[in-house]
């Protein structure tokens, strides 16, 4: 394996280096207690990647089953346990593993343990970290539901969220409920033996408008 064509041109280097102490300030609090460090950005990194530390709270949060058309994504624990969904089962990750989704694989991540929970994201290539201000994913576990209720909108990701106003969605086909387009498959859900919501919607796609 070579080296990729060169992107720098120059023959001195530059002095372009960035640095980010311990201890800085989230960039983005959410009201389930998540945080967000922004530690590279598309935009810093010339939409080569996005990487991420990402703090929840005790509180159960996480996204549905789901996949990206355009990048890839990586997860490493540093805290706590995390359960990732790799497609076909829900892996109980904790300090130290890594789990890494190409394009199009399904996956879906939760902190049902009850305990804070940090680990690193990884996404690339990257994309504006404005995108990450619309995160679906920092949202609370949502509870066991057949339907989702009139009162649920609809964001630009496809994902379905309680209580909040937000872009409207042509994207996939489903019913009519309040005016807005929900996807009636999005939320069916069992629950195993005391594990939490084992998922079983339809995965879907986020586009790179919503994409880290």
């Amino acid at each position: 394996m070579t080296y990729p064509p060169a992107r720098y041109k120059g023959d001195s280097g530059d002095i372009s280096a960035t640095y980010r102490p311990d201890g800085h300030a989230p960039e983005l609090t959410y009201r389930t207690g998540n945080t967000v460090h922004y530690l590279a950005t598309g935009t810093t990194t010339n939409g080569q990647f996005g990487l991420y530390r990402w703090e929840m709270g005790p509180a159960p949060s996480g996204p549905d089953p789901h996949f990206h058309r355009s990048i890839s994504e990586s997860f490493y624990i540093l805290t706590g346990t995390v359960r990732i969904y790799d497609g076909t089962r829900w892996i109980d990750c904790t300090p130290g593993d890594f789990v890494h989704v190409p394009e199009g694989g399904v996956h879906a991540f939760r902190n049902e343990s009850g305990q804070p929970a940090t680990m690193l994201l990884h996404f690339a290539p990257g994309a504006p970290a404005r995108a990450t201000s619309r995160a679906w994913w920092a949202w609370p576990a949502r509870p066991t539901r057949k339907r989702p209720p009139s009162s649920w909108s609809t964001t630009r990701s496809g994902c379905s969220r309680p209580g909040r106003r937000g872009p409207r969605f042509r994207g996939p086909r489903g019913a009519r409920r309040g005016g807005r387009r929900v996807d009636q498959g999005l939320l069916r859900r069992s629950r195993a033996k005391g594990r939490g919501s084992e998922i079983k919607a339809r995965p879907f796609a986020l586009d790179r408008r919503e994409s880290p």
